[in-house]
């Protein structure tokens, strides 16, 4: 299954990430928060990872068709889980600092998947950067939150 099928397996895999995460959306908590002077409006964080989530399977799912299931794609796998856990660590618990933590490791895990993935298609390895961009950008507003709001 390296065809239609599979790239539809990705997109449904990215679609749980994706989804998990919409369950615990910003709330009064959030909007209570001191936020840096940085931080993006709320309406562009929909259409970037809906984008982000596009290059994410595509990439995911090029490499696959390559290879089939091996380190690179567990490697994706183990940072789309990752990645679903920032949302309900940072909205739904409150957790600032466990969300922070959540996403330096997501930070270490991409960019292990992108250098696997450069090994095995060159595309897939470019089609994550704009991940890393972003994801290292949230970085940056999850500390700049965390320092802002203690406790």
């Amino acid at each position: 299954m390296r065809g239609w099928k599979s790239l539809a397996v990705f997109f449904l895999l990215v679609a749980a990430a994706a989804g998990a995460g919409a369950m615990a959306a910003p709330d009064t908590w959030y909007a209570a928060l001191t936020k840096p002077a940085f931080n993006p409006p709320a309406w562009l964080f929909g259409p970037v990872w809906t984008l982000l989530y596009v290059f994410m399977a595509i990439a995911a799912w090029r490499v696959y068709r390559r290879q089939g299931v091996d380190l690179s794609i567990g490697a994706w796998l183990v940072q789309l889980v990752v990645n679903a856990a920032w949302s309900p660590l940072f909205f739904g618990a409150h957790r600032i600092d466990l969300a922070l933590i959540d996403i330096l490791v997501l930070d270490l895990v991409v960019i292990v998947t992108i250098a696997l993935f450069f090994r095995r298609d060159r595309i897939s390895g470019w089609l994550m950067l704009p991940y890393l961009a972003w994801i290292g950008f949230a970085t940056v507003l999850n500390a700049s939150l965390w320092t802002l709001n203690p406790g």
